[in-house]
């Protein structure tokens, strides 16, 4: 019987034939979504699709865009929001 923590639909399960000749199920975590833009939901170009304790290995550099509001908002909607901070409109 397998893990108990791997009988769930969450898991990713793949099919897999050995040297053998046996077929066996090899047990993974799927794919996160994509990151979004708070405002507009446009996928976030820069942001990678990883787990969390994989995001932790790459340099702070490769996890978001280094700008204001990088890895939250697009940089279209990053730019509206900055003209109407500078002009005052809030």
């Amino acid at each position: 019987m397998v893990q108990r923590r791997l009988r769930t639909r969450s898991v990713k399960k793949r099919r897999v034939r050995t040297p053998g000749n046996r077929l066996v199920t090899h047990y993974g975590m799927k794919k996160p979504n994509a990151a979004r833009c708070s405002f507009c939901k446009k996928r976030l170009h820069g942001v990678p699709r990883v787990n969390t304790s994989e995001m932790r290995k790459f340099p702070k550099s490769s996890r978001r865009p280094e700008r204001p509001y990088g890895g939250t908002l697009c940089s279209e909607c990053t730019r509206l929001l900055l003209r109407k901070v500078v002009r005052g409109l809030k």
